[in-house]
């Protein structure tokens, strides 16, 4: 029998118009996302186990339909089926967040991400793998693109799972570069909103000062339908009027990037340009180890006080990557925290008037260093996301060309709740990569 054929194209915003439209019946397309999953779960290993997966996901599409029999007045995601990463409470699923605490013990109220797709007519496909509590201790997934290589973290399986076509929407979360990064290795958009602009209750948090709620799909128009009932106080009128102005950040934030990414970015730039972009290089995060360092000192610190009371009860549970973050972050003083806090602020404003003086309205960098690092044992570095995940801006990649069969994405970046904008903005330049081969 030859080996299946892991990466599947299933675009979520023709999706939810054929469902909406009732061209597609829910219970019709479920059967086809499940079928798609027991072809590539042996090998990419996505989803956190269900036993009556099936069933029950064949009995929530005809609920569905019965509370829908008509195309007039379905909500905009109707029938679609989502991916939910594995520190986000479903009600009715255990969340185990790959540790190993039992499932009673990290129990709590259904997360506000996940009641907002429910009524927009979503359908809880599947619990995706999550690294453990969202670090860096990877699960099993591989990349569909290439089994060898990591898939990225810590939304390994959501990433994935979109990548291969098991669902065509999934959640993830970031604190440093965990929707960006796996989005990029994966080959498809990753989009991490303003800070804030996603509830982020009933999420198992890693730090809260940094922890932001995204999502996957492999199309822009897709990841804008799914922010629009997801992001509080979408306003889909604000939609620019023309291109952007394109910012390249400070060399010392670039030189993260190994040489293959930065040379294959030099060229998506000078796609850019070639397509009418305007360019400007603009000295963003030249402090970037500065950044860095302040970034670091907030995850670590806080990471060990949410973790304080489970890790003194049990710290033999944890694997020895997140014990030594936790010790780490409780070397973290008062005051350094503090100060940590307070340079998101700092960070963002420095950004944003750098955007102003320059007339930049997009930022754009390497999604990540570089293509997937070969093993699962390593998810890959966030260098390139953590900055601005720290400053609090909303990110999206978009997929970018490959090497060696697996792809590289670009990470374009606006000012803070310019989310609507930057998604628009950014759907312009994966078609004009795009058209570029």
């Amino acid at each position: 029998m030859p080996e299946p054929v892991l990466v599947h194209t299933a675009p979520l915003a023709g999706t939810a118009e054929a469902l909406n439209g009732g061209e597609l019946a829910p219970g019709t397309y479920v059967d086809r996302c499940l079928d798609r999953a027991d072809e590539v779960e042996p090998t990419i290993r996505a989803l956190v186990e269900e036993p009556d997966r099936r069933e029950r996901l064949r009995r929530d599409a005809a609920d569905l339909g019965s509370r829908y029999p008509d195309a007039d007045g379905r909500p905009p995601l109707y029938g679609v089926p989502v991916g939910v990463k594995d520190i986000f409470h479903v009600d009715g699923f255990p969340t185990r967040a790959n540790s190993g605490f039992p499932p009673e013990e990290l129990s709590g109220p259904q997360a506000g991400a996940v009641t907002r797709l429910l009524e927009a007519g979503a359908l809880v496909f599947a619990k995706t793998v999550t690294t453990e509590f969202a670090y860096y201790e990877p699960g099993p997934t591989r990349n569909p693109h290439d089994p060898d290589h990591t898939p990225g973290g810590s939304s390994s399986g959501s990433a994935a799972a979109v990548a291969a076509g098991v669902c065509p929407l999934a959640l993830g979360s970031q604190t440093a570069g965990s929707v960006v990064r796996p989005a990029a290795f994966c080959g498809v958009v990753g989009f991490k909103p303003t800070f804030g602009r996603i509830p982020i209750d009933g999420v198992l948090p890693l730090a809260p000062s940094l922890d932001t709620v995204g999502l996957f799909t492999q199309d822009v128009a897709g990841a804008g339908l799914a922010a629009s009932v997801l992001c509080d106080g979408w306003d889909a009128t604000a939609t620019p009027d023309g291109p952007p102005t394109l910012g390249v950040p400070d060399e010392a934030y670039l030189d993260r990037a190994s040489p293959v990414g930065r040379e294959r970015f030099e060229g998506q730039v000078d796609a850019l340009d070639d397509a009418g972009y305007d360019v400007v290089r603009a000295p963003a995060l030249a402090d970037v180890d500065e950044v860095e360092e302040r970034h670091g000192a907030l995850m670590t610190a806080e990471a060990a006080l949410v973790h304080h009371d489970r890790y003194e009860a049990h710290g033999d549970r944890y694997s020895r990557v997140l014990s030594d973050l936790i010790e780490d972050g409780r070397a973290v003083s008062v005051g350094t925290l503090a100060d940590a806090r307070a340079g998101r602020a700092r960070l963002r404003e420095d950004v944003e008037a750098l955007m102003a003086d320059h007339g930049v309205d997009v930022w754009v960098s390497p999604a990540a260093p570089g293509p997937a690092p070969e093993g699962i044992d390593d998810t890959g570095d966030p260098v390139m996301n953590a900055p601005w995940t720290y400053a609090g801006t909303p990110a999206v990649t978009v997929p970018a060309g490959e090497v060696d069969g697996l792809p590289l994405g670009l990470q374009c970046v606006a000012a803070h709740g310019a989310d609507e904008r930057l998604l628009a903005w950014a759907g312009r330049i994966a078609d004009a990569l795009y058209d570029r081969g």
